[in-house]
């Protein structure tokens, strides 16, 4: 049977693996933004000296629309972007990051599935295009990283969200993927 789960982050390891596959998930606290470029950057870094620790966050496949307010910023637009691009990082990205949750569109690899097994992490599905809802769900700005050398949809963006979803777990850490479902 199906469930819906209504989590805060950070999320651990016992309650990644009570999800499975067709769950619902709705998150509350932060995220950060990664795409290809900041994939690549971060992997690159170590661990220590980063200037936040992904472990507490869900990380977001995610170029958001921002515009500068007085003296933060807004989100306009969040909507997942296509997540395959990451394939190519993501099963080293989890490794290092130990990072429990990836939001995203349009599903991962079996690289990236056999890294959710192994270290415990979840692969989630939102809807593409629905941007706006993302950002209605999205509370605070609360950094940016690396905006100058990458530019706005590449940067990193810490976000504190609430009840940010529905989010569909679409790959589980027991090695189960609707998409493999939906080829058979």
């Amino acid at each position: 049977m199906k469930m819906e789960y209504h989590l805060s982050l950070p999320i651990g390891s016992k309650q990644i693996k009570e999800l499975h596959v067709g769950d619902i998930v709705f998150l509350t606290g932060e995220i950060f933004t990664a795409r290809d470029e900041a994939h690549h950057k971060m992997l690159h870094l170590d661990p220590r000296s980063m200037p936040f620790s992904p472990l507490k966050m869900g990380l977001f496949h995610c170029g958001p629309l921002v515009k500068k307010i007085d003296k933060g910023w807004e989100v306009v637009s969040a909507g997942p972007t296509t997540s395959s691009r990451m394939e190519i990082f993501e099963d080293k990205f989890i490794e290092k990051f130990h990072i429990s949750i990836i939001i995203g569109k349009g599903g991962m690899g079996e690289k990236t599935a056999k890294a959710l097994q192994k270290y415990t992490c979840i692969y989630t599905s939102y809807t593409g295009g629905a941007g706006a809802l993302a950002a209605d769900r999205i509370d605070e700005v609360k950094n940016v990283y690396w905006l100058d050398e990458l530019g706005m949809p590449e940067a990193v963006w810490i976000l504190n969200v609430k009840e940010f979803g529905p989010l569909i777990v679409s790959m589980d850490s027991h090695g189960n993927s609707l998409y493999k479902q939906q080829k058979n």
